[in-house]
């Protein structure tokens, strides 16, 4: 079964709660954490992992924190998790590593009927934005 790492549910609470305010309201990882009851530390890298990437903004100072650059529309769920986990949801360990990653690749048997499902599973992701998580 698929699921969803921890960081990455962590990283979707988070742009779900930003994605409920007006444009450029600022939060912070303790005021998330806090909400959310979310171990603080976790929330922070996964925080400065979305900004790298400019999902979100991260802003220094008394009054910083973190916002939105995009509309919630335009955040696709898979660019969430690709920049959280640094690659897309996996099926099987086996493409996300190929052959390296099992001593059955070559004679697998389900591996065709699995890369059908990875890539619909790309697709769900691709198109899915935070915009219907709010």
């Amino acid at each position: 079964m698929l699921q969803l790492s921890k960081k990455v549910e962590y990283g979707l609470i988070a742009l779900r709660h930003m994605a409920m305010k007006p444009m450029g309201h600022v939060f912070t990882a303790k005021e998330l954490s806090k909400e959310y009851d979310l171990p603080y530390e976790l929330l922070a890298k996964v925080l400065q992992k979305l900004a790298r990437v400019g999902i979100i903004r991260s802003l220094q100072g008394v009054k910083g924190g973190y916002a939105l650059t995009k509309r919630p529309e335009e955040l696709s769920v898979s660019w969430v998790v690709r920049a959280i986990e640094e690659s897309r949801p996996m099926v099987a360990e086996c493409y996300s590593d190929g052959a390296e990653s099992c001593y059955l690749f070559d004679a697998c048997t389900i591996r065709r009927p699995l890369g059908k499902l990875q890539r619909n599973l790309n697709v769900l992701f691709d198109k899915m934005t935070v915009q219907e998580i709010i």
